[in-house]
């Protein structure tokens, strides 16, 4: 048996719950914030509109239909990012071990608190300090381990909260949808429901190996989760500040059109990092150095993202206004810094379903076959003109179109 104490609070409607602070005319109505454009993308919607059948990542044309009396909203990545900052850092002064999962998820490791504070109460006096100091309603689940401690969360929303004391963590889960276990997505869940399971009971029931032969490695975790076991730490949260590469030249060069085709394999790359440790930026910053050993940069602050085809833009514009001594040149580097968590993988608020789906298809292939194994066709000759401390080699890449996307 666990002696871990783990709670899960995640605020609830999180890009809704702060516009509403700034507009108090958008209490208790249905509220949709994402792409306003047709082929836009839902990045948040209110609980009353949930109820017309509208979800996150659902394409805006069709929120538009199912719920036209709604008030869209554009939204404010900054403002979003601001007041997720202000809730982190009433839990850094209140708790010795949190972790931020995402722009408004959070873990907290309150093992061994029980003794002196008590720690159902100490996590209701959490939830109320952060909804007078900020504004945010906020739901919470406190159980042994991070996977029920979610769950319960979800169970308790909105602005609710629920406890699963340790021994029941099965009998919580077992009358709840499969849908309801972390990391069980679309796919995952139809081919579940093709097995005939609808209700995390029937896999509690099922042979471990059953889930390995239909799903592989995924399938055992969603047992063990199903089981109620998640022996996963909660990791100290640290905020990395920013994220960089540079390439040193064998040969110095005054190839413009190669040093474009680096740069821009470069922050793609580097974008990828960023969607795969769930980071956004806020600011590029440019770095040359020429033959004489003189170097120099240029920085531009910029919406939090982490699109490819916004930081390739910017990071050539930089360069554009920045190489100025037409001299050759011995290093290039590309750096995103003014980072923050949030788990929107594009600009959900500009951007179209299309671009949504694309940049999740070249995630795929690159989380599975390696960072180069998919890269725009201005980044496929990078190799030829040197060296990179974060050399892009690897698997044969996949040719995609440089087109905008």
């Amino acid at each position: 048996m666990s002696d871990k104490s783990i709670v899960h609070m995640d605020l609830d409607s999180f890009f809704v719950s702060v516009e509403r602070l700034q507009n108090s005319a958008l209490n208790n109505r249905p509220v949709i914030i994402g792409g306003l454009s047709d082929r836009g993308v839902v990045a948040s919607c209110s609980y009353e509109a949930r109820r017309y059948g509208v979800h996150s990542a659902m394409p805006m044309k069709q929120a538009r239909l199912l719920c036209p009396d709604a008030i869209f909203i554009r939204g404010d990545s900054q403002r979003y990012s601001d007041y997720s900052h202000m809730v982190t850092e009433v839990i850094a002064e209140t708790v010795p071990l949190y972790e931020k999962s995402s722009i408004d998820e959070f873990y907290i490791d309150m093992s061994g608190m029980e003794r002196f504070f008590g720690n159902w109460k100490l996590s209701q006096e959490l939830k109320e300090r952060i909804k007078k100091e900020t504004g945010l309603p906020i739901s919470f689940g406190l159980s042994t381990n991070k996977t029920v401690s979610k769950v319960a969360t979800g169970t308790a929303k909105p602005a609710g909260q629920k406890q699963v004391p340790q021994g029941e963590e099965k009998n919580f889960l077992s009358p709840l949808s499969v849908k309801a276990i972390p990391g069980v997505g679309t796919v995952t869940y139809q081919t579940l429901r093709q097995l005939g399971i609808q209700y995390i009971k029937t896999v509690q029931e099922m042979p471990r190996e059953l889930l390995f032969k239909t799903l592989q490695k995924p399938g055992l975790e969603i047992w063990d989760k199903a089981q109620g076991i998640d022996q996963r730490p909660v990791i100290p949260y640290q905020e990395r500040k920013s994220l960089s590469t540079e390439r040193t030249f064998e040969n110095d060069t005054i190839d413009v059109s190669k040093l474009k085709n680096l740069l821009s394999a470069m922050a793609e790359n580097l974008a990828y990092q960023l969607r795969k440790g769930h980071k956004l930026t806020a600011c590029v910053t440019v770095k040359i150095r020429y033959t004489d050993f003189n170097t120099y940069s240029m920085q531009a602050k910029i919406p939090y993202t982490s699109a490819d085809h916004t930081l390739i833009a910017k990071t050539l514009e930089l360069f554009d206004k920045l190489y100025q001594r037409r001299q050759l040149i011995r290093l290039v580097g590309v750096r995103y810094s003014h980072l923050v968590s949030g788990g929107l993988q594009i600009d959900l608020f500009e951007d179209s379903l299309e671009m949504l789906k694309l940049y999740e298809a070249m995630d795929i292939v690159r989380n599975r076959f390696g960072d180069s194994a998919i890269k725009r066709a201005n980044g496929l000759d990078v190799k030829s003109i040197g060296r990179s401390d974060n050399p892009f080699d690897g698997n044969a890449p996949m040719l995609l179109a440089n087109r905008r996307m």
